[in-house]
């Protein structure tokens, strides 16, 4: 009989099935690192979603078999060590291709029409006090004809590229970081960052893509340019961001994501009182029809394990 254990329950609000077949299941609504190996000791499945499980924990857990990410990233969990182990795992795909997508959008529409800045000036009277019957106290501007950069070209990408089309925009997929040659479909990523009046982040956090976006990659691009970052917080140095919103280097930013997360009080983008940066706190993936279908995915994936068919493996 497999024993399953979800190390980070309350990371996910939706309907989690019994998996169809003889188990056992356990649920903690969070786990810490120090807790991992005591509860997982008993394991055959492991369930995470931002649990880490290092070496020296699965070094532990000679009964663990699988583990199942309850998410898209992968970098909490040592794949490496589940390879040389034969530990299987899996993870969620293709399950926010709506709901990220229209957060990006929701960003970039607020960016561009200064909506905080708007909302800000009805607050303080400055409409009740007008001459007139609007404010032109902040520039509106379109996303028609402008050009979206985006940088990471899989469903949810994509997905934003069909949308920006939509909205009659001009849709570049950068090319690698330094790469050799451009794909047909790609444009350098250099060319990217100095033609996008917004750029959009959607790609895997690893040491390849870690502050893929700094001071230089900032220095590239576009003074009215927008930076939205709905992927992993690590991809952007933070600072170089803090620098570039202060000095006026890009016009505005929308964050889902930080480097660590939650953050610890006093973290000087969450103080960042600028109407020209937005931070949300990683919601982007959580809209209520996507959650059920990561949960729905991610019972699928244990029982194709189980029936000895593992379906989306990363290990």
């Amino acid at each position: 009989m497999e024993k399953i254990v979800f190390l980070d329950s309350a990371t996910i609000i939706a309907d989690v099935r019994p998996p169809a077949f003889a188990h056992t299941w356990k649920s903690y609504p969070a786990t810490t690192a120090e807790q991992v190996v005591a509860r997982l000791q008993d394991a055959t499945i492991a369930i995470t979603n931002k649990v880490p499980l290092r070496r020296d924990s699965l070094e532990q857990l000679p009964k663990l078999k699988m583990v199942a990410i309850s998410a898209t990233g992968t970098d909490n969990v040592d794949i490496d060590y589940c390879r040389e182990r034969g530990i299987v795992v899996s993870n969620i795909r293709n399950y926010s291709v709506h709901t990220v997508p229209e957060h990006v959008f929701m960003l970039l529409l607020a960016l561009r029409r200064n909506l905080l800045a708007f909302r800000s000036d009805v607050r303080n009277g400055a409409w009740q006090k007008s001459a007139q019957f609007c404010l032109f106290t902040h520039p509106v501007y379109d996303l028609h004809g402008t050009t979206l950069g985006i940088i990471g070209r899989g469903a949810i990408g994509n997905a934003v590229g069909q949308i920006a089309t939509a909205f009659g925009m001009k849709v570049l997929f950068a090319e690698h970081k330094n790469a050799a040659a451009v794909r047909p479909g790609y444009t350098a990523f250099d060319r990217v960052l100095c033609e996008s009046d917004a750029i959009t982040l959607h790609l895997p956090l690893k040491e390849q893509t870690r502050h893929l976006i700094g001071t230089d990659e900032f220095a590239c691009m576009k003074p009215q340019a927008l930076l939205i970052n709905t992927a992993r917080g690590g991809l952007v140095d933070e600072a170089a961001l803090l620098e570039a919103l202060r000095s006026g280097r890009i016009a505005g930013a929308g964050f889902d994501v930080l480097g660590k997360e939650p953050p610890t009080a006093g973290h000087p983008l969450l103080d960042l009182d600028m109407p020209n940066f937005i931070m949300t706190p990683h919601i982007a993936w959580s809209g209520r029809a996507a959650m059920q279908a990561l949960a729905d995915q991610l019972i699928s994936n244990i029982e194709a394990f189980v029936a000895g068919t593992p379906d989306n493996r990363v290990a």
